[in-house]
């Protein structure tokens, strides 16, 4: 069964909108003039990066990763021409840790950017191409540094989510 989701959005004047969610939560908007609120277009990156963070950070925890510090940073080139849509956007998930599987966090990524965030998913599902990364610094008994990329979605390439 579908799950719907509400959110009204209120002018409060000049280029400034709050947005209530159905959560109970609210969202300040504003252009970059006044600049009260977020930006519209990087809010979407940041519920990219959220929503990726929570599945690979709950993956990581049922696969036993003693994670200590984990960052995501996600980075979108935006086009000059409207619609000023995101041709290419970069997540790419930081981890530091003791005894961190390379192997283990390479799957958490791969299984939040091609099953479990819906974010990601509607984004590789129109013209966004979205490349999935990491690094890695990992102490403990093998000390080492890794970094790659784990798997490339999008554009257009998601046709279970638009059917």
């Amino acid at each position: 069964m579908a799950r719907e989701k509400r959110v009204e959005v209120v002018h409060e004047g000049g280029m400034a909108f709050a947005a209530a969610m159905s959560s109970g939560h609210t969202v300040r908007f504003d252009d970059r003039t006044s600049n009260t609120g977020a930006s519209p277009v990087e809010t979407v990156l940041a519920a990219l990066a959220a929503c990726s963070a929570m599945d690979v950070a709950g993956i990581a925890l049922k696969k036993r990763q003693r994670i200590e510090r984990y960052l995501i940073r996600v980075t979108g080139t935006q086009r000059e021409e409207y619609p000023q849509v995101f041709p290419r956007i970069d997540v790419i998930h930081e981890f530091d840790g003791d005894d961190i599987s390379e192997t283990a966090i390479q799957r958490c990524i791969e299984l939040s950017a091609l099953k479990y965030c819906p974010v990601s998913a509607m984004l590789s599902a129109g013209a966004t191409e979205i490349h999935h990364g990491y690094a890695i610094r990992s102490g403990g008994k093998k000390p080492y540094e890794a970094a790659g990329e784990v798997v490339v979605t999008g554009p257009y390439r998601r046709p279970e989510v638009v059917s």
